[in-house]
């Protein structure tokens, strides 16, 4: 006699404390030629350098050694483009020797590596408020109590942050300091050494996300958190491809302490045994190839040109009232509106005029403000991005 089917298990129980990502949930909405999106953090695609990368790809695969690209490959990385990465890096203010570097399939990817080796559940994990929605996501998997803290303007309050360390004593803090997403704020050099000293004061490990540090459109760079001297053997320093060439290669890296590094490399043989053999020489052949400083004049000319119609449309756009980050780099302005608003309840709305944004309430750790909002400026053209702003007033501002 046949058995009646059994169900299978349930998927873990980690995952019911995992929201989806609300910018991942409207990507699939907005894939239409009419839509003028704020929504996704994507870079232009007309600024892909596609021939150099179609060309990178071909050398690595045109040479007598080509196979060995298309074969396993050492955990930590293509050890050329380590070296040109940290060489970059090292430039850029932050010494870096090219066995700092662990390669990673994305900054995600990275960032997951790190809770896995430093995060058991029930760990505290500290947090800007507001602050990346994908990162809330890997600490909320890793079974993390994540704590918020307070941040203004100039982004995270050191002083707030001393507090949570006294109260909640987290055993790592995550920020994006430059050009913070959602919010397009950056921490000051000031603020910086503060935090670097209160995590060497209290043994907290910090991690820098940093992809969009090259993308500053008016201002002088500040240094990297992980340059503090108070902070150099406890910042995990995240960098990234996706916003400087492309996000498909999917490559990033972690500049690690010493330390850390056999844990971490031992969670990414776990994780994928090594990120993609091929990306990694096309993008070494990409580096070595190509006037970076020269592309990334290019990017920031074009993006900055859209950042200010952004800011331009912006007083007729949100209601009086209205506040809003004004960002010297990056690709995002966090919004908020006057009084009682939803920004969620204003979504179906807005998309039914053909343009997007992503509600702020599902980036906060703790008490969301549904009055706020992420708008991201680098997708689209000056003139589509006026057109999109004006699509987003009738909404926002229907009696005007």
């Amino acid at each position: 006699m046949t058995q009646p089917a059994v169900r299978p298990p349930l998927p873990a129980q980690r995952l019911a404390g995992v929201a989806s990502s609300p910018v991942r949930d409207l990507l699939a909405l907005v894939d239409r030629p009419a839509v003028i999106s704020f929504a996704g953090g994507l870079p232009a695609p007309e600024l892909f350098d596609l021939d150099g990368l179609r060309a990178a790809f071909d050398r690595v695969l045109s040479t007598p050694s080509g196979r060995r690209h298309l074969q396993y490959a050492p955990t930590e990385g293509n050890p050329d483009l380590r070296a040109l990465v940290a060489a970059r890096m090292t430039a850029r203010g932050l010494p870096t020797g090219a066995n700092d570097l662990l390669v990673t399939t994305g900054s995600q990817q990275g960032l997951t590596l790190v809770a896995a080796a430093l995060l058991d559940p029930g760990a505290v994990v500290a947090v800007e408020e507001p602050t990346y929605l994908a990162a809330l996501q890997c600490f909320q998997l890793a079974g993390c109590r994540i704590v918020p803290v307070r941040s203004d303007a100039e982004g995270i309050d050191p002083a707030a942050l001393a507090e949570v360390l006294e109260t909640d004593r987290p055993r790592l803090l995550y920020l994006v300091p430059t050009f913070a997403n959602p919010t397009g704020r950056t921490l000051s050099a000031r603020r910086r050494a503060e935090v670097a000293a209160l995590a060497a004061g209290h043994g907290l490990w910090v991690v820098e996300d940093d992809p969009y540090g090259e993308l500053r459109y008016r201002g002088e760079p500040v240094p990297a958190l992980a340059a503090q001297p108070a902070a150099g053997d406890r910042v995990l320093h995240l960098g990234s491809f996706s916003k400087i060439a492309a996000p498909g290669l999917r490559l990033g890296w972690v500049r690690t302490p010493a330390t850390l590094r056999p844990a971490l490399t031992v969670a990414k043989q776990a994780a994928d045994l090594h990120t993609s053999t091929i990306d990694q020489a096309a993008a070494a052949a990409w580096l070595a190839g190509t006037d970076l400083d020269a592309h990334l004049r290019t990017l920031r000319l074009a993006y900055a040109k859209r950042r200010d119609a952004m800011m331009a449309a912006m007083p007729t756009t949100a209601p009086e009232g209205s506040t809003w980050s004004d960002p010297d780099g990056g690709m995002f302005t966090w919004v908020r509106l006057p009084g009682p608003a939803d920004t969620a309840t204003l979504l179906p709305a807005a998309l039914a005029r053909d343009v997007a944004f992503v509600p702020g309430a599902p980036f906060h750790a703790g008490r969301p403000d549904p009055a706020t909002m992420r708008l991201s400026f680098t997708t689209h053209t000056p003139d589509e991005i006026a057109e999109g702003m004006r699509r987003l007033a009738a909404v926002l501002r229907p009696a005007s």
